[in-house]
């Protein structure tokens, strides 16, 4: 048997006994490693296929000169809300694109709304997204409202470069496991005006927001 002279000397054999169960360990490390923070989508083999729903918001913020623009149709690009709201249902088409994890959904409803509040002094977006399938469509839904909310940005940010983005967020879900609300305060509760567009599935629902904050809302179970 050979042995090591200097620093460390001993046994080959025996260091290499010990170099391998540290390779070892080191493996176990990385596998368990690797089962904890290694992304993945979820399994939806087993998930029953149902009717689900979900609806989000948006807001952009604007001055009233620039809502006037938008309003009367004079903004340099032309018509800012019908081109946010075509964009909307484009981006929420492709959602899976651009969430890593999100599974590909085939849509069977999608419809994406832009309305001006003068009052509010903003733009509100709206995006209802529906599927029939094992997977929810929150994502849709948001992804939805926000291309449309940074479509009206880019529409208009050569006459309001400061305009602000905000407020996305989910407002309900229905199907599957359960069925979730969001709480309005009784004085965010608005209606879309009388011959509002809407990208998509033509409606006239009412247009609702939450104040911004940490959400709330009410959850329903079967």
């Amino acid at each position: 048997m050979a042995f090591k002279t200097g620093p460390g000397a001993g046994a080959t054999g025996g260091g290499e006994r010990n170099a391998d169960s540290g390779t070892r360990a080191e493996r176990r490390r990385g596998v368990q490693a690797d089962r904890i923070r290694r992304p993945r989508m979820l399994d939806l083999t087993e998930t029953p296929v149902t009717p689900r729903r979900a609806a989000a918001e948006a807001e952009v913020a604007l001055s009233q000169e620039t809502l006037s623009a938008i309003i009367d149709g004079t903004n340099p690009k032309g018509d800012v809300l019908g081109v946010a709201e075509l964009a909307g249902v484009m981006g929420g088409k492709r959602t899976s694109e651009l969430i890593p994890l999100c599974h590909p959904v085939q849509l069977t409803d999608l419809q994406v709304r832009a309305t001006p509040d003068r009052a509010a002094g903003v733009v509100r977006i709206r995006a209802d997204v529906a599927t029939t399938g094992p997977s929810d469509v929150e994502m849709e839904a948001l992804t939805a409202a926000t291309v449309a909310a940074l479509t009206v940005y880019d529409m208009i940010k050569e006459i309001e470069p400061s305009a602000v983005v905000r407020s996305v967020r989910v407002t309900s879900k229905s199907g599957g496991d359960d069925e979730w609300h969001r709480l309005d305060e009784p004085s965010d509760a608005t209606k879309a005006p009388r011959g509002a567009r809407i990208a998509g599935r033509i409606t006239n629902p009412a247009v609702r927001t939450a104040p911004p904050g940490r959400p709330q809302g009410r959850r329903h179970t079967p």
